[in-house]
């Protein structure tokens, strides 16, 4: 009995180090569009912060990296979005209502495009990972579950999108999000242009359905002299 007494603590660890150490079941690609069904079904409103650069395949370099927080929210007029850059040189970039507005406060200039009949197409750019659901991405793109990689700690799903349209290849030929399986939303996206451009973007300290967003953070920061054009006439 003092043998058995002796034994039998370690073989109840080597047990628990067993269970502790068996590789957890990786989400599949079902069970992330699922998720991303649910959180799209439910969304109101997204906060984050971003970083974003630019790779220029002729010099083989990325551009200077820019900073700043992007918001979402879903109401009655349809999706609006704020992005607030402050580094390196500050600028706010607002989607109301169909309408993109850029303005620069270095130039004091707010340049408008109206997107039309294209609106639909565009907001769907806009909500890949951020409260598009699962359902959306597989109508418009060929999904591909690339893996898992850790971002920031976060063990993410890696997810290759290969646009159905060839509309939409000739601008972005490839995208891909490093979703978080838990939440349902992308931590960082990259876009892909045929050319072998693309752009990198990194979200953090996400909140979806957080705290009531301020009508005042969907606004412009402008003033009475602030310039308004439109490429568009």
């Amino acid at each position: 009995m003092k043998g058995y007494s002796f034994f039998l603590p370690i073989a109840l660890l080597m047990g628990l180090m067993r269970m502790t150490s068996a590789p957890q079941q990786k989400p599949t690609l079902d069970d992330l569009l699922h998720k991303m069904d649910e959180v799209a079904a439910t969304f109101r409103s997204a906060e984050a912060q971003i970083e974003s650069k630019n790779y220029e395949a002729v010099i083989q370099d990325f551009d200077e990296p820019e900073t700043g927080e992007i918001y979402y929210r879903r109401n009655d007029k349809g999706l609006e979005m704020m992005l607030d850059i402050t580094k390196p040189d500050k600028k706010q970039v607002l989607l109301d209502e169909g309408t993109i507005r850029l303005y620069q406060p270095k130039i004091d200039r707010v340049t408008l495009w109206n997107l039309g009949k294209n609106k639909a197409e565009f907001e769907s750019y806009l909500v890949l990972g951020f409260g598009g659901s699962g359902q959306d991405l597989e109508k418009e793109f060929d999904v591909t579950n690339a893996g898992t990689e850790k971002i920031d700690g976060i063990a993410t799903v890696k997810l290759q999108l290969a646009p159905k349209s060839q509309k939409v290849k000739n601008t972005f030929n490839q995208i891909v999000l490093w979703m978080d399986p838990n939440r349902g939303v992308a931590v960082q996206q990259q876009f892909f242009q045929p050319g072998g451009n693309y752009r990198l973007a990194k979200y953090t300290n996400i909140q979806v359905n957080g705290k009531k967003i301020p009508d005042d953070v969907f606004k412009l920061k402008t003033n009475g002299k602030t310039q308004v054009v439109s490429p568009g006439g």
